[in-house]
């Protein structure tokens, strides 16, 4: 899937390749709603195991939060991107030339992302508190004097909140951002996994991890 959006021409200078954008970005998009079924449906079955994530590299599990990606992580990558690509461009701008790329991000659209990042982190903020309430009772799983199928039940639940605050997210970022743009966007997030997995490995490797 990354390979058919790195393939996508850019930019787009018709029809034909806007809507070859929207395809891949629609395409995409279903990929996450289905990673995140399954994953619900896993994390009933084994929370903890889903929350250990022993399939991740020793990297992976100490960036996660809440067995996932922060949030919060998408709108510093906009950032990043369109910063690189406006400083990559400067020279063309200057000449009125435009991309239409993720360095060509309107005064709208960026007010909309800040707006969005604003909303992201007091949500981020709200499961976080919840996950630390669910950890002040420990005890209470340690003496086993409480309900353990309730408390598991209140971590699927609150696992589930943060995969739909990082699934809002992506589905808000590609609404507001050009077919382009949003395929830019959606390589840029797949390139961070795939290199933090890739020196995840390395890391593990050198150290003797399995």
């Amino acid at each position: 899937m990354v390979h058919q959006l790195g393939q996508a021409p850019r930019p787009a200078t018709n029809d034909q390749h806007h809507e070859l954008h929207q395809q891949l970005v629609q395409k995409v998009m279903s990929h996450y709603s289905e990673y995140y079924r399954v994953k619900s449906l896993a994390a009933k079955n084994d929370i903890l195991s889903v929350f250990s994530a022993p399939w991740c590299t020793s990297l992976e599990r100490s960036l996660h939060w809440i067995s996932g990606w922060r949030p919060t992580t998408a709108f510093h990558l906009i950032y990043t991107e369109s910063s690189v690509l406006f400083e990559s461009h400067i020279i063309d701008i200057l000449r009125g030339l435009r991309y239409g790329d993720l360095g060509d991000l309107s005064p709208d659209q960026l007010r909309r992302v800040s707006e969005l990042q604003c909303q992201a982190v007091q949500e981020e903020n709200a499961i976080a508190d919840e996950l630390s309430d669910w950890q002040d009772g420990a005890s209470e799983v340690i003496g086993l004097m409480g309900d353990i199928d309730a408390k598991m039940e209140g971590l699927v639940s609150i696992l589930e909140r943060a995969d739909k605050l990082r699934m809002k997210t992506i589905e808000n970022l590609v609404q507001l951002l050009s077919p382009q743009q949003a395929v830019e966007f959606l390589i840029a997030a797949a390139h961070l996994q795939f290199g933090i997995r890739r020196w995840g490995i390395n890391h593990d490797r050198q150290r003797g991890n399995p």
